[in-house]
């Protein structure tokens, strides 16, 4: 995943985390607070030692060597599950969306890593969600199985409700964030009550390209469904048809906003054309939902 985010990236994500407003059920072995504390003898990583953290997990062994603390870190069956679901539909292949889709996964997962979260990225294909990682803790395991991530391909359509709410999610214990350009005549807001039911906190992020937004095309043109090639709009393109396409497309992302601001979930318009860097530490970090 050099080649898509590169090392000083993650240095720079050292300084966020992700925030969760709900409630969880435990500690979840990592760095979130709860009610219920729990713990295995799975090593899993390292962490700087914090005043006031428990003296009994520091590695005193490196301490000998280094004169640097660092508390083990040990996995937990009760951690906090972070799950990504990617759009791997045809229209998500469309001027850098696919591109910006996995950029976003990667950073979104590498923060939750950090966190000595579980992660799971998953692809929606049709009426599945398909596993890419599943469960991944500690930033070795990380590292070792994100380049799988290179391997994805979009194609075909993607029924995001009908996958998600067929799919196992855990109850309050963690953070699930579905990426895609809701560019569909399919139902997607039954996955995110189904998620909410499930009392997680939900992160919807909407990739659009600028073309998408404010198209530049003129004159007679003909405009195909990049999911079927069947269906095609041909005209004259003037103003009247621009204007009426760009209220469109407010209305869809509003429509969007309002049902995720009426479920108490996130939401938040994505360009290609914005870096990776300024959607995470600007934008995402401005709305709460990094800190």
């Amino acid at each position: 995943m050099q080649s898509v985010i590169d090392e000083s990236f993650f240095q720079q994500l050292e300084l966020f985390s992700l925030a969760v407003k709900d409630n969880v059920a435990g500690l979840f072995g990592g760095n979130h607070k709860s009610k219920k504390f729990g713990s295995s003898s799975e090593f899993a990583d390292y962490r700087d030692y914090l005043e006031g953290d428990d003296i009994t997990k520091i590695d005193w062994n490196i301490y000998g060597r280094t004169e640097k603390m660092y508390l083990k870190l040990y996995l937990d069956e009760r951690q906090m599950q972070t799950r990504i679901y990617i759009d791997c539909s045809t229209s998500m292949s469309y001027n850098g969306k696919d591109e910006m889709a996995v950029r976003l996964a990667v950073a979104l997962a590498y923060l939750s890593i950090k966190e000595m979260d579980r992660v799971s990225i998953y692809a929606i294909r049709g009426k599945i969600v398909e596993p890419i990682l599943e469960k991944i803790v500690g930033k070795d395991a990380f590292t070792q199985t994100i380049g799988r991530i290179n391997k994805l391909k979009f194609g075909g359509d993607a029924y995001i409700s009908e996958a998600l709410t067929r799919s196992v999610v855990g109850f309050g214990d963690g953070r699930s964030i579905i990426i895609s350009d809701f560019l569909t005549d399919n139902n997607f807001f039954d996955s995110i009550d189904y998620l909410r039911g499930k009392k997680r906190d939900v992160l919807c992020l909407q990739i659009l390209s600028p073309q998408e937004i404010k198209p530049e095309i003129r004159g007679k043109t003909i405009i195909r469904d990049s999911e079927d090639s069947m269906r095609f709009y041909k005209d004259n393109i003037g103003r009247e048809i621009l204007n009426a396409y760009k209220k469109a497309v407010e209305y869809i992302t509003s429509r969007i906003d309002n049902f995720c601001t009426s479920r108490e979930a996130d939401y938040q318009l994505v360009t290609t054309d914005q870096s990776v860097k300024e959607v995470l530490l600007k934008t995402l970090a401005d709305k709460g939902v990094i800190k």
